[in-house]
């Protein structure tokens, strides 16, 4: 992978590749019942992506059950026996939030107000003894078990049709180490090969700071404004009013908030920071998007 990327990430000839493949199984959206639509007042030459909900379809909701003998349950057990792991897996999900809570806390006292993680030094911590490459390992498989992804459809139509037009694309996404692999393994492409610019990528994980906080979204607009590209040139798109919309919208980026999906779409109409936001667009499949980009 294009080492702009990858940032410390393992490599894939270090993963085994039959263990992830069980994993990466098909999925399809919920319809929201929710209708496109909306307008652009300018020209896009900038495309920034949320990734999980919006780009990939996200399984996730169950994460916290991981009880009886569902099939999540027993994925776990054979994880944990498979890297010889002594703990069941309610014991490593509260070893789990204990430790995220711990370094958000402590993050919090250094005035991060939305803090992020790096999970596989949480996972290290947490496994204890195991060097870091295994702690890699062992988060990508964890996460695909209890966060199953598959690209939403016409993923890569949408990707080649906006690279074909010449729009820059970049991601602004709550993400680990992991995330920019989710690319080459369904696709086979990495990002850069796909057309997203490296240096308009901004992952939660690097910066310690997670989405709704406006400090990834200022460092792109720096980035655009070095490359000669207003705000209002810019559309940002993401599945969550409050993690996307709002802090687009703060920063003065069009937005488009995906509603493909209804395990993945947050309208958060009680939250007051969304109170009277509403996006420019509104998607509920990513083909759609290409009607508004000439």
């Amino acid at each position: 992978m294009n080492s702009a990327f990858s940032n410390g990430a393992i490599t894939l000839d270090k993963l085994d590749k039959k263990a992830l493949k069980k994993y990466l199984k098909p999925m399809s959206p919920i319809p929201t019942g929710m209708n496109p639509g909306g307008k652009l007042t300018n020209p896009i030459q900038c495309i920034l992506f949320d990734i999980y909900g919006t780009l990939f379809i996200s399984g996730s909701g169950d994460i916290g059950s991981a009880r009886g003998k569902s099939p999540q349950n027993r994925r776990l057990e054979k994880l944990l026996e498979f890297y010889r792991v002594d703990k069941s897996p309610q014991q490593l999900l509260r070893e789990l939030y204990r430790a995220v809570e711990k370094t958000h806390g402590q993050l919090r006292q250094k005035h991060v107000d939305f803090p992020e993680v790096q999970i596989d030094l949480i996972w290290q911590d947490i496994l204890k003894s195991v060097d870091l490459d295994t702690a890699r390992k062992f988060a990508v498989e964890f996460e695909l078990i209890v966060n199953p992804v598959y690209p939403m459809p016409h993923l890569e139509k949408v990707i080649s049709g906006l690279r074909n037009r010449n729009i820059l694309m970049g991601i602004i996404s709550n993400a680990q180490f992991y995330t920019a692999y989710l690319f080459v393994w369904f696709l086979g492409v990495d990002m850069n090969d796909l057309g997203f610019d490296a240096n308009l990528t901004f992952f939660s994980y690097q910066y310690r700071h997670a989405k709704p906080s406006l400090l990834l979204f200022n460092k792109a607009a720096e980035k655009l404004a070095q490359m000669g590209i207003e705000k209002k040139s810019v559309l940002y798109i993401g599945n969550d009013m409050l993690n996307d919309i709002y802090p687009a919208y703060t920063i003065g980026f069009h937005t488009a908030l995906f509603a493909g999906d209804a395990r993945s779409l947050r309208i958060r109409e009680d939250d007051a920071r969304c109170k009277g936001i509403s996006s420019d667009l509104i998607l509920t499949d990513l083909l759609q998007l290409l009607d508004y980009i000439s």
